[in-house]
């Protein structure tokens, strides 16, 4: 396989299932050691132990992403597992309530906010400090294409998603020289459990404005990942890319 991932250790959070659990299914097949980071820890157990019964090294950490403290906790058993930290997938993510901004309170727009955005600043901020003393690192923050366009009645999700745009090329390029490469993917509509938070007017929405006509699957999405987590993205970093069927071209 391309892009080896040998010996390093790749933390996904929100891996539990979706495109998450996808994402770790490839980084582990390239050789990875993955953790499997996710708020419900029965479920990323079971997913790490799937992953090993197929002769992957993974092992699962129950994390809450907008909480320091749990962050913390996270890397520091990481580190004391493995010894190093390659690789942070900031995919943990959540959709929100669907409804036009009127009908959004304050807890709606804050709850999303803190878990798609706050929490990926939490997790870089995190691991930042170890991939610079290493010399090394990948980050890729999975983003979405409704942060270039904005989808209607998800003012929250856009937002945010919009904002780990942004937080990702600023980052990028205060550790360009460090060899760290910070990247994100703009995933269209992707068949996941998430969609089951949306109602099916918004995914026919989202649907027909791809050229393609359908949705993505996870596993388009994960060989992007996989590419941006490599070794062999050493000279790409502060971008955004696409898995989004055409949809968007910039």
């Amino acid at each position: 396989m391309h892009f080896e991932l040998g010996g390093q250790t790749a933390i996904v959070t929100g891996a539990a299932q979706g495109i998450g659990e996808g994402i770790a299914t490839r980084l582990a097949a390239a050789g990875a050691v993955v953790v499997v980071a996710d708020r419900n820890a029965e479920n990323a157990q079971a997913t790490a132990e799937r992953l090993k019964d197929s002769g992957a090294e993974a092992f699962a950490v129950a994390v809450d992403v907008t909480d320091t403290a749990s962050i913390q906790s996270m890397v520091e058993h990481v580190l004391a597992k493995t010894g190093r930290i390659d690789i942070l997938v900031n995919n943990a993510g959540i959709g929100g309530k669907a409804a036009p901004i009127w009908e959004q309170s304050d807890s709606d727009w804050l709850s999303v906010i803190n878990v798609n955005l706050t929490g990926v600043f939490l997790c870089c901020r995190a691991v930042i400090g170890h991939m610079r003393e290493r010399e090394y690192g990948r980050i890729v923050n999975i983003a979405s294409v409704a942060g270039k366009e904005g989808n209607p009645n998800m003012t929250a999700y856009s937002a945010s998603k919009a904002g780990v745009i942004g937080l990702t090329k600023s980052i990028a390029k205060e550790v360009a020289e460090g060899n760290i490469c910070v990247n994100s993917v703009t995933p269209a509509v992707i068949r996941t459990p998430i969609l089951e938070q949306l109602t099916p007017e918004q995914v026919d929405y989202m649907t027909a404005r791809i050229p393609r006509r359908r949705t993505g699957k996870i596993e388009e999405v994960a060989a992007v990942v996989h590419f941006l987590a490599s070794p062999d993205c050493s000279f790409v970093t502060g971008q955004t890319y696409d898995v989004s069927g055409g949809r968007s071209t910039y």
